[in-house]
Parts: C-alpha cells; structure tokens; sequence
C-alpha cells in the first residue's frame, strides 16, 4: 500500500511538472489555478478622496453602477432585514429617485446595466433576474449554471462577468445568459476567495473582496491580481455610522473617468482618485 502510494504521488507530481505554464481556460468548464505563475507582488497602489457624498443608510448595497448621470443600485435583505430593493439614486444628494421591493424570498446581489437592462444576481435562488433599465419593471429570468450562487456581477461590454463567492470569475453571454466558461483568481499567495462586488474599468475587473477593505485589480485573461488598493483609512471603524457594515460597492463613471466606492448601510459614498 506505501509503495502504490509513493509510486501515485511521483506521477502526480510528474504531471504537475509537465503541466507547470498551463493557463486559466476562459473557453472550458475546467480551470487551473495559476498561482505559482506569478514571480512578483501584487503592486499595492495609493488613492486619495477627492470628494464626498451622502449615501442611504437603509441601503445594504450589493451592487452600484453608475449610468447617464445616476446610480443604479442593489440592495440585498430577506424579509427579517428589510426586504431587497433595486434603485435609481441622485448622486450628489443620495436622494433615491425611483425604487422597486424585490420579492422577500430573494436576496438581491450584484448588478450590471447595459443597453436597456439591468441584470441582477440574486444570492442563493440561483437564478437571475433582468429590468427594463427606465422603469424597473422586470422583463425576465434566467436560471445559473455552474455557478450556483449569484455575488458581483459587471459588462466588459462583450461579456457579463459574475463571482459566486469563490475564486472563479465566470464569464456569461449578455443576451442568453449561457456560461461561456471561466477563470481562478489568484495573488502570490494563492486563490483569492470571497470575490463580492464587481466593476470593468479600463480593461480590468475590479473586486471588493467580501469582509475586507480590499479591492483588488484582476486581468480578465489570466485571473492574476495585478494590483489591490488598501481601503481601511477611507472610512475607519471608529469613525463609521451606527448600523455600517462592510466596504461594498464599487461604481464608474466612464465618461467622466470618476471612481466611486461606498460601503453597506454607509452613510457617505466617496469619490476617489488612483494615484499610481
């Protein structure tokens, strides 16, 4: 037995050797972690707040984009924490403009607005859901594949790309909602988990990483975390509103190459600035 033992782990180890510079497969329904591709640390890049705005405290946010002069933003709950909402907000006031109730059974996650929809992630219903981007009304489902539960979710203008709470990012089709494969996160240190609220900015996905003040910068193509911002003096807990919870939601405004960021139930969501 210890010897067909032995004689299994020098094959494996054989096979992992020959299979060493094998990427992330974004076009299959199997991926390999990566991590040991990467030689160098993750570059840890600086902001700095260049404006602040008011931001509803009911709100347990999920999701943020920022579309044609608004927020479009998720607010997750059951029944028990006030329900899950999908809302137009006013960006420099916080004043919500227009809201819908989510169902009580569904605890809405992230999502992503494109053409004249908004697509939502729901939690654990595994299933989608998609909005006329005007009125809110909802126009239909979709049901998930592989990816079981429903976390952050964005457009890269081809592609949805949705996280489940793991290390994979999963790529879908924006008009069929089919899974097209996906890929593994990864620093230096290994699988990054727990991949929350999503946003495509300049070729990069963006991703809080959940119950951290961590956002990381992952390449699309390889899974590798090239960069990560350190969040915790944006909003210290000594200094966070009665009932605030984590940093959550990420939002850009391509046009005019603005970067927001707020937190769940946070009373303030802040402009901010990467300096390098």
């Amino acid at each position: 037995m210890k010897q067909l033992l032995f004689t299994a782990v020098i094959a494996t180890i054989a096979f992992a050797a020959c299979n060493s510079d094998t990427k992330n497969d974004t076009n299959s329904d199997t991926s390999t972690s990566a991590s040991s591709e990467t030689e160098v640390s993750t570059k840890k890049l600086s902001y700095r707040v260049v404006n602040t705005f008011p931001h509803d405290t009911s709100s347990y946010t999920q999701g943020l984009e920022y579309h044609d002069g608004i927020f479009y933003e998720s607010d997750g709950g059951y029944a028990d924490l006030g329900g899950s909402s999908l809302r137009k907000v006013d960006p420099k006031t916080g004043k919500v403009l227009k809201k819908i109730d989510i169902d009580n059974t569904i605890f809405a996650e992230g999502i992503a607005v494109y053409d004249d929809k908004i697509v939502m992630l729901t939690w654990q219903n595994n299933y989608g859901l998609v909005f006329d981007k005007g009125n809110l009304k909802k126009k239909a489902q979709f049901p998930y594949q592989e990816s079981k539960e429903g976390w952050g979710l964005c457009y890269d203008g081809k592609r949805l790309i949705k996280s489940d709470g793991s290390n994979r990012l999963y790529f879908l089709d924006p008009k069929t909602f089919k899974e097209q494969g996906f890929i593994q996160v990864f620093d230096e240190y290994g699988n990054v988990n727990e991949l929350n609220e999503l946003e495509f900015i300049n070729g990069k996905v963006y991703a809080n990483v959940y119950q951290t003040d961590r956002i990381v910068v992952i390449d699309p193509a390889t899974g590798k975390v090239e960069a990560e911002l350190d969040m915790s003096s944006l909003y210290p807990a000594t200094q966070l509103n009665v009932g605030a919870d984590v940093l959550n939601g990420i939002a850009w405004d391509e046009n005019g190459k603005r970067l927001f960021v707020t937190g769940k139930k946070w009373d303030k969501l802040f402009e901010i600035k990467i300096d390098n």
